[in-house]
């Protein structure tokens, strides 16, 4: 089935990430297969850079780094089948990018659940995660949607 399991995670919305990897989690326990927890920290414009110490992205990368290591070990696999990086760059290009070099079968991607106030205040990152990276996939993608109230496990394979 899935050997190679990609699973991007918002460090800052754990509350999306919850469902997909539960859901990876279980995918990963009956076929066999491995996870890689995701997070990309975007590049500070350059206008910023007078502002921030000099080593402000290599202090963000390891701040993410030791979140996503937190992350993964209360994942219920054995620690041998986990694996997290931490990318820097733009969410979904780093996203497909890591598909293709950790050669993924399967991103399972926490999302909101798409609505029209979704449209109108142009929530980018969460919209470029789960919709835009379904558009240049060459591997399965399983998105899990988050209602309002609580988490519900409403998956649309793509």
């Amino acid at each position: 089935m899935f050997r190679n399991i990609l699973v991007p995670v918002d460090l800052a919305d754990m509350n999306i990430a919850k469902a997909a990897l539960e859901q990876a989690a279980e995918l990963a326990t009956h076929s066999g297969g491995a996870l890689r927890l995701i997070n990309v920290q975007t590049l500070l414009p350059a206008t910023f850079l007078d502002y921030v110490p000099s080593d402000f992205d290599g202090q963000i990368q390891e701040t993410a780094r030791n979140e996503l290591k937190h992350v993964a070990d209360k994942v219920p696999l054995p620690r041998e089948r986990i694996s997290t990086i931490v990318r820097m760059g733009g969410v979904y290009p780093e996203i497909l990018a890591e598909a293709d070099g950790w050669a993924s079968d399967l991103i399972v991607i926490g999302s909101h659940r798409p609505a029209m106030s979704t449209y109108l205040r142009g929530q980018t990152p969460k919209r470029s995660c789960a919709t835009q990276n379904v558009r240049y996939l060459s591997c399965a993608c399983d998105t899990f949607w988050r209602t309002l109230a609580k988490l519900k496990k409403t998956a649309r394979l793509v």
